[in-house]
């Protein structure tokens, strides 16, 4: 059911935790499923230098949060406006239509991370 990327990220996640100020903290929700996602973000001269993330919710939330860390880390705060579900999707070697709701869950993150960040 789940790829062998997605249970390694699951069983090993990377980036785990929070960053206190003045890192950037959102958080966001499905309300359908109730998967909760808090991205935290160290972002200096307009590139992501530290990134850390919290969930809850289900197996492909957990492994999704943790590959979208990987992603962000060192990315420029321009580069964010880019972000698709699909490369979550793609880091985690596929996701199954009822897992989806993951890497939406990411691309949301992002979008409000950057809006915080680019101001």
């Amino acid at each position: 059911m789940y790829s062998p990327r997605l249970i390694a990220h699951f069983e090993n996640p990377r980036n785990v935790g929070e960053l206190p100020p003045p890192a950037v903290t959102v958080e966001v929700s499905n309300p359908a499923c109730g998967d909760v996602l808090r991205l935290s973000a160290r972002v200096e001269e307009g590139a992501v230098q530290e990134v850390r993330y919290k969930v809850r919710g289900c197996t492909a939330s957990i492994a999704a949060g943790s590959a979208l860390t990987e992603w962000l880390a060192g990315r420029r705060v321009e580069e964010m406006t880019e972000f698709r579900p699909a490369r979550v999707e793609e880091a985690l070697g596929g996701l199954a239509a009822e897992s989806k709701h993951a890497a939406v869950l990411c691309a949301e993150a992002v979008k409000a991370l950057a809006g915080r960040v680019g101001k």
